[in-house]
């Protein structure tokens, strides 16, 4: 049997992982490589989770809202404290 024409098939919580990380990272491409799967295939479940999306009601969209804002803090955190790692690992060379 030929393996290369055979079709894979993913749960809809990968598929809906995928579209996520391709969001958080900014990047359909670069969700694909780091998944092994074609950006096609995350673009194409974006458009159709895109279509199902719920309606949050007032403590969801606040509770939403402050979770990505933290999100957004801790992501420049971490990038700072990755930057300050790596001049202070360059300190030790000279």
């Amino acid at each position: 049997m030929n393996t290369e024409n055979m079709k894979k098939h993913y749960t809809d919580e990968f598929k809906k992982q995928a579209v996520e990380l391709a969001e958080s990272i900014g990047s359909t491409i670069g969700a694909a490589r780091q998944l092994g799967i074609s950006d096609a295939s995350i673009h194409s479940w974006k458009t159709r989770f895109s279509q199902q999306k719920p309606v949050l009601n007032e403590s969801e969209a606040a509770e939403l809202k402050r979770l990505k804002k933290e999100n957004a803090e801790l992501k420049k955190v971490n990038h700072i404290l990755k930057s300050a790692a790596a001049f202070f690992s360059q300190d030790h060379l000279k």
